[in-house]
């Protein structure tokens, strides 16, 4: 019996986050390059892997993805990668779970929960079987090392600490 694969279609996926600014507003941001798999056939139990290009970070602002990648933050050059290892999803009701894994940043790896959302299970104009999910969640940078920030004057900070995060992501079996 082979083991079943699925691996990210990267044409129809994204991740974003979102994090407070100067305690007024959000600033968005994506990462451009990522991979993902899940290794079996139930979702419930099956291992997901997560790797995503740290570097690859856009914001919009060039200045601003240069410091997100320097050492005040991802320290891109030392820890080029983020990795999430998802261990086991919950189902809490018909299409919707709580993924339950461990986040690694800087290499500081912590447990990390988030929401998901079951798209669904379709075969593609060409015979690919496809799955899809949304998937959010949040939680404290400075947990994993990214604790740069200033005061401002008028009283608050610069950043937020809280960074929330939705991906939306689709899967083709691999045979």
């Amino acid at each position: 019996m082979s083991k079943v694969k699925w691996t990210l279609d990267p044409a129809h996926s994204e991740i974003e986050f979102k994090v407070r600014h100067m305690m007024i507003s959000n600033v968005k941001g994506s990462f451009d390059s990522f991979n993902a798999e899940i290794d079996g056939e139930d979702f419930q139990s099956g291992k997901i892997h997560v790797e995503v290009d740290a570097s690859s970070i856009n914001t919009g602002q060039e200045d601003r993805d240069k410091h997100l990648e320097s050492k005040d933050f991802f320290d891109v050059a030392q820890y080029p990668k983020i990795i999430f290892e998802g261990e086991k999803m919950l189902k809490k009701s018909e299409n919707s779970y709580v993924l339950e894994g461990k986040l690694t940043i800087r290499d500081i790896t912590k447990p990390l929960s988030l929401n998901v959302e079951y798209g669904g299970m379709q075969k593609d104009p060409w015979g690919n079987e496809k799955v899809g999910f949304s998937i959010d969640g949040k939680f404290n940078r400075k947990d994993w090392g990214l604790g740069w920030n200033t005061v401002l004057e008028t009283g608050g900070v610069m950043v937020g600490e809280e960074v929330k995060i939705n991906a939306e992501v689709q899967f083709a079996k691999q045979a």
